[in-house]
This record gives C-alpha cells, sequence and structure tokens, in this order.
C-alpha cells in the first residue's frame, strides 16, 4: 500500500510539475507573444516610416522633374531672347534702308532681293514666337508697350493742355515673345 501511495504521491507530484510547466510554458508563449506583438508593431511603424520616406523621395523626384522642364523651357525662352535681340537690329537697318531707296530705283532687281531678305528675317522671327507690337499714329501712349523717345507740346490739344499723350511718330517697331514685350516700340508722344 505504502508503494501506492508513493506512487500516487510520484503521480501527483509528476501532475503537479506538468502543470506547472504547462504554466510557464502557457506564460512564455503569453510573454513571447507581447514580444511578437511589440516586434509586429515595430515592424509596422518602421514599414510605414519607410514607405512614407518613398513616397516622399517619388515627390521630391517629380517636383524635381517639374523643374528641371521649366528650367529647359526657360533657358530656350532666354537663349531665343537672346538671338531676337541680335536680329532685330539688323531687321531695324534695313527698314530704315527701305525708307531711303530712291524713287527711281525702287523697283530694280537688287531693291527687291534686299525685300526679300528682310520679309525672311521676319519670317524667322515669327516662327520663333516674336510678335511685332502693334502701334498706329493717335493711339493713346502706353508705357507697357511703347517708349517716348521725344515729347512734342500737342497743337491740336484744348487750351490749358500741353500734352494728350497720343503717338504722333513711330520712331522703331516694337516686339515681344508671347506676353513679355522683349522691346517696346520707340514712339514720339504729343
Amino acid at each position: 500500500m505504502e508503494l501506492k501511495k508513493n506512487k500516487q504521491n510520484n503521480e501527483m507530484e509528476n501532475e503537479a510539475e506538468e502543470r506547472k510547466s504547462m504554466e510557464n510554458e502557457v506564460k512564455s508563449e503569453m510573454a513571447d507573444d507581447s514580444d511578437n506583438e511589440e516586434r509586429v508593431e515595430i515592424e509596422t511603424s518602421k514599414e510605414d516610416e519607410y514607405l512614407d520616406g518613398w513616397k516622399r523621395c517619388q515627390a521630391d523626384f517629380e517636383n524635381y522633374k517639374k523643374r528641371q522642364e521649366e528650367s529647359r523651357k526657360d533657358l530656350l525662352r532666354y537663349s531665343t531672347e537672346s538671338v531676337v535681340m541680335q536680329v532685330i537690329p539688323v531687321l531695324d537697318n534695313f527698314q530704315s534702308a527701305m525708307v531711303h531707296i530712291p524713287d527711281d530705283q525702287s523697283k530694280s532687281a537688287w531693291v527687291i532681293g534686299i525685300m526679300h531678305i528682310q520679309k525672311q528675317l521676319e519670317t524667322v522671327l515669327k516662327e520663333n514666337g516674336v510678335d511685332e507690337i502693334e502701334v498706329k499714329v493717335g493711339d493713346n501712349f502706353d508705357t507697357k508697350f511703347h517708349e517716348a523717345v521725344h515729347t512734342k507740346e500737342c497743337t491740336t490739344c484744348e487750351e490749358g493742355k500741353k500734352f494728350e499723350n497720343k503717338i504722333s511718330e513711330i520712331v522703331l517697331k516694337g516686339y515681344r515673345i508671347g506676353e513679355r514685350v522683349i522691346r517696346p516700340a520707340r514712339v514720339v508722344v504729343e
């Protein structure tokens, strides 16, 4: 009987040890689960951080591409403007020469050839986005598009008025690229 009691005691002790062992395993697993949860949270936060960094990098790259495209357009626009500013005085000289051609030579072949060269220059400018600023005698003077090179007292103005701010003569044509004036029309104002 004593053997039976010892055996039962041993079995009870073994069962108690097994329970303790199982409880420890459960506690260990629970601790591991909480550690795993913390690790998962840490990993998830790192993933979110990396994803946000990647998205920010993508947006920065898109902005960079847009800035580069704008820079390229500006460079092209300003290089065009630089060449145009060198060609316009040549065109002005052609226009001045045409005004001083004697009447008896206006139909000669060399004059017609020079007129064709002038027309070609005007076409090149137009193809590169350069437009002439439209100005007529009698238009109101506008500082955005006109530059006064001389002023005259108004001869047709009412008594007491010296100036009417009207254009009385066009000295040189003005030009613009799009909305940007590259050279205002030079005019005489009265």
